[in-house]
């Protein structure tokens, strides 16, 4: 019968672990010698600055070979989004109900539409874009001709919404029955007012605003907008429905019906 493996104590077992740290017998440091040590941390350094070279090297390439105002793959959507403020949304539509008694409920709407506006300053539209576009004609820009090899924006002014500015009425109609919207399209589809007001006249976006060639190179650039004021004089509440017209544009997609279009409730109640 083989003998019995002698069980070590733990005194022992720790001694023998110092002895495998530091043998000072053969002047080892964890089994291996100083300058085996310094062999080794040299080719890991090296080994590691190769690979770092390498994918430095191979990202370097790829940012090079690509042209930052525009992505290598990209898709043109037949629709572009419509949406609506004051941007309340509901379950489904966006829904605008206000009280015109309450002002902590007129306000909120109030407040939103001057944050919205904020980058349509008159002002600040001047300053950033100074460029005289010619009115219905495509803006096309084939060169980087503004400052900071930036392209132009034609610059949409707060004033252009007119009545719905907030200019004259600060309330944007909001404490009455005469609530003013504002969307991002070219002409009204269904309603059920008797009174609506567009601002700018005609509900139109002008095609000097288009096309958009992103936000590196148009950083002043902003969306041209469509005011409409409503009349609920009479009513509680309408329906309405707001999309865009154009031959290029769908808004009649069975399988996404809201493609091209936005439904929204406006609700007054005194």
């Amino acid at each position: 019968m083989a003998a019995l493996k002698e069980k070590r104590s733990c005194g022992q077992r720790c001694e023998d672990f110092g002895h495998f740290v530091w043998n000072s017998d053969e002047g080892k440091l964890m089994g291996r010698t100083p300058e085996k040590w310094v062999y080794i941390s040299l080719y890991y350094v090296a080994f590691y600055a190769v690979m770092t070279a390498l994918f430095s090297l191979a990202i370097w390439t790829l940012m090079y070979t690509l042209d930052p105002y525009a992505p290598d793959y990209q898709d043109r959507l037949k629709s572009p989004g419509v949406m609506v403020w004051p941007n309340t949304y509901g379950e489904e539509i966006v829904e605008i109900n206000y009280n015109t008694s309450d002002k902590a409920s007129w306000m909120k709407m109030t407040n939103i539409l001057n944050e919205f506006l904020k980058p349509y300053n008159d002002t600040k539209q001047l300053e950033c874009n100074k460029y005289n576009c010619t009115k219905g004609k495509y803006f096309i820009q084939d060169t980087f001709s503004a400052p900071h090899h930036t392209k132009w924006a034609c610059p949409f002014m707060q004033s252009m919404l007119g009545d719905c500015s907030g200019f004259e009425d600060p309330t944007f109609g909001y404490n009455c029955s005469m609530p003013c919207v504002i969307i991002k399209m070219n002409r009204e589809g269904q309603n059920n007012v008797d009174k609506i007001e567009y601002f700018p006249e005609c509900a139109t976006m002008d095609l000097s605003y288009f096309p958009y060639y992103g936000k590196l190179a148009q950083p002043t650039y902003v969306n041209p907008l469509v005011a409409v004021r409503f009349s609920l004089v009479g009513k509680k509440q309408a329906k309405i429905q707001c999309r865009v017209v154009s031959k290029q544009i769908s808004y009649e997609n069975f399988h996404d019906p809201y493609e091209g279009k936005v439904i929204f409730q406006v609700k007054a109640v005194k």
